[in-house]
C-alpha cells in the first residue's frame, strides 16, 4: 500500500497503527498496521470535535508519514471529494453508526476509483454491548436506503435502549439506563449509537449487494470483524 492513496472514513484507529497500541482500557492487539505503509491518507469526520477525539486541521495518523487533509462532512456525503480519487477506503467500527449505510457504501464507491479496495472494521454483535439484539436483515438496510433515511432517524431507538447491555458500555459514566437513553435521543449530536447489528453473514450479504467482491473476512479479538473487499466494475 506504500504509493496507494487512501481516506478513513471516521478514526483515527488503534487497529491500523502497530501490532501493540494502548487502547481506551487495555492494551489491545492490533492486527492491521496500515498507517505506516500507505502512500497519503486523508480523514473524514462528521464534526471537528467527536466523543472519540478532536479533529484538527491535518490528520496526523502515523510519525512516518506526511500529515493527510481533513474533511469535516457526512461520510455519506463526500461533495466536496471528487468521483475516483482515492485507491481506497478504510472504515473501523463506524458504518453501524449510519443510519443509512448503504447510502454510505455507495458514496465510498463514488470516490474510489475502478477496482479500488475497501478495508472494512464492523464489531461483531455477539462480543459486545449488543449481543441481546438481532442481527440487522440487509433487506432493512435497503429499504433505509429507497427511503432516503437521514442520520437524525430514530427507528432503532427504543430497541437499542431495551436491549443494550449498559454493562459494556465504557463510555457511561453513571453506568444508569436513563443515561444511555438520554446519549441515544442526542444521537444526531454524538453518533454514538449502533443503528444496525452485524455478523459475518448479514455483512457479507451487505457488501455483495452493493457492488463489492468480498476477498477475506476474519474475526480478531476481542469483538473485531475485519473484511477485505473490492469493488467491482
Amino acid at each position: 500500500m506504500e504509493d496507494k492513496r487512501g481516506i478513513e472514513i471516521g478514526g483515527p484507529t488503534d487497529l491500523f497503527r502497530g501490532w501493540r497500541t494502548p487502547s481506551r482500557c487495555h492494551w489491545a492487539f492490533a492486527p492491521l498496521p496500515i498507517y505506516d505503509r500507505v502512500g497519503s491518507l486523508d480523514n473524514c469526520n462528521f464534526s471537528d470535535r467527536t466523543a472519540w477525539g478532536e479533529h484538527q486541521q491535518s490528520y496526523r495518523f502515523s510519525s512516518s508519514r506526511a500529515p493527510g487533509k481533513v474533511i469535516i462532512a457526512e461520510g455519506s456525503n463526500l461533495a466536496s471529494v471528487s468521483a475516483g480519487t482515492y485507491d481506497f477506503v478504510l472504515s473501523s467500527h463506524n458504518l453501524e453508526h449510519f443510519a443509512n449505510p448503504i447510502k454510505a457504501l455507495l458514496e465510498w464507491k463514488r470516490i474510489t476509483r475502478s477496482q479500488g479496495a475497501l478495508i472494512l472494521v464492523l464489531p461483531h454483535y455477539k462480543s459486545t454491548f449488543d449481543h441481546l439484539r438481532k442481527t440487522t436483515s440487509v433487506e432493512h438496510m435497503f429499504d433505509d436506503f429507497r427511503n432516503d433515511v437521514a442520520e437524525d432517524d430514530t427507528t432503532h431507538l427504543e430497541e437499542v435502549v431495551r436491549l443494550h447491555d449498559i454493562t459494556m458500555d465504557g463510555f457511561l459514566k453513571s453506568g444508569s439506563r436513563e443515561e444511555f437513553r438520554i446519549r441515544c435521543e442526542n444521537n444526531f449530536s454524538n453518533r454514538m449509537m449502533h443503528h444496525h447489528v452485524f455478523d459475518e453473514r448479514n455483512s457479507t450479504e451487505l457488501l455483495t449487494r452493493v457492488g463489492l467482491e468480498v476477498i477475506a473476512v476474519e474475526l480478531s479479538l476481542p469483538y473485531h470483524m475485519i473484511i477485505l473487499a473490492r469493488w467491482r466494475e
